[in-house]
């Protein structure tokens, strides 16, 4: 018997090796192969958007007069206050009045809201004064002492605009003073009951200002603007806006806009400038 040689020993553990990992390597591919593919994960819901808030939007001049003639329009048919009326309560308002639409003032002038201007002197004067109630003229009940309102009149409710109406070729001759026919018939008034809401009246002192202004640049063309902001009042049960026909049903209703005034501002229109603000205290509350 012939015993193999080195080199063919060699030759046979190399084919060996080679079995066997052309065997291990045949094992691992067809693992890999067969191995279940993993599973995908499961997609994931996104969360929810929460839905936007509602804007609230403020009240401003035009909201406030169609409130006041739905609030007069019930009171006149002897229904109840409408549900836009009612909801209003709590909410924000910014109320334009104009004022001084026809020039300046005279200096004996009574009108509640005045302005003038002093050209020598360049010097700025503006007084509003606001009115006083009983709360027997909006119709409460109760001794004639027991609730007191201050505010203002709303000239011409039947306007939008904050602006003064154009005047054109029918201004005013100077120291005429406006009239409207038959009177008043919208206000913007804060009610009282206690001495710490009254505490928050002005008790007939004006809003006054007294401004040095260059005369090149004064512009009282447009008149001034009074701005008004706060809150419509929640007066519980009551509707926000009073109305009262003292001079029977075939009176149109005159009507007050219960609120709580947290600013007053004097601007002017043109440059749109605010001349000076005051503030009352409610701010917040």
């Amino acid at each position: 018997m012939q015993e193999p040689s080195v080199r063919t020993s060699r030759l046979a553990i190399a084919a060996g090796f080679a079995a066997i990992i052309a065997i291990g390597g045949s094992g691992f591919f067809l693992g890999r192969v067969t191995a279940p593919a993993p599973k995908a994960p499961a997609p994931v819901a996104p969360a929810p958007t929460p839905a936007p808030k509602p804007v609230v939007k403020t009240l401003e001049r035009g909201d406030l007069l169609a409130l006041a003639q739905q609030a007069a329009d019930a009171f006149a048919s002897g229904q109840s206050a409408p549900k836009a009326v009612t909801d209003a309560a709590g909410r924000a308002f910014d109320l334009t009045l104009p004022f001084g639409c026809g020039g300046p003032a005279d200096a004996d002038s009574g009108l509640p809201m005045r302005w003038s201007y002093d050209e020598g002197e360049q010097i700025l004067r503006i007084s509003v004064r606001s009115e006083t109630w009983k709360g027997g003229d909006w119709g409460s009940s109760g001794p004639a002492d027991a609730e007191v309102a201050e505010g203002f009149w709303i000239s011409r409710p039947w306007m939008s605009s904050p602006d003064c109406p154009l005047r054109g070729d029918r201004a005013m001759a100077r120291g005429v003073e406006p009239v409207t026919l038959p009177g008043q018939t919208l206000a913007i008034a804060q009610f009282a009951g206690n001495e710490a809401d009254r505490d928050l009246h002005r008790g007939g002192r004006p809003y006054e200002i007294v401004q040095r202004v260059p005369k090149e640049r004064f512009d009282g063309s447009r008149g001034f603007r009074l701005l008004v902001s706060g809150r419509i009042a929640n007066p519980g049960a009551s509707a926000p806006i009073r109305c009262v026909q003292p001079a029977g049903t075939e009176q149109r209703p005159i009507c007050a806009i219960d609120v709580r005034i947290e600013s007053v501002r004097i601007a002017n229109p043109v440059s749109g400038e605010t001349l000076a603000t005051w503030s009352t205290g409610r701010v917040g509350q």
